[in-house]
């Protein structure tokens, strides 16, 4: 894939479909998170010019079947994983 082909990462991405912020092709196509020079795999949410992201904690659900998250601020760095 050449770069005109590599879209930029968004400044907010969510899994939740209802939110504003999802995007399904980007969610699709797999994307990565670095927080705070960690790989994370439990995002729901993150943006990056604010400097946070929301972790799932576990298997744990709200009354509405949503995951219940956590808002931890530090360095967010998004990739497209290939």
């Amino acid at each position: 894939m050449s770069d005109a082909e590599t879209p930029t990462m968004p400044d907010r991405l969510s899994t939740d479909p209802g939110s504003p912020f999802h995007d399904e092709t980007l969610l699709a196509r797999g994307v990565g998170i670095r927080f705070k020079g960690e790989e994370k795999n439990n995002v729901e949410e993150y943006c990056v010019s604010e400097g946070w992201v929301r972790l799932a904690l576990g298997n744990k659900v709200d009354r509405h079947g949503r995951p219940l998250t956590i808002k931890l601020n530090g360095l967010v760095e998004p990739y497209l994983r290939s």
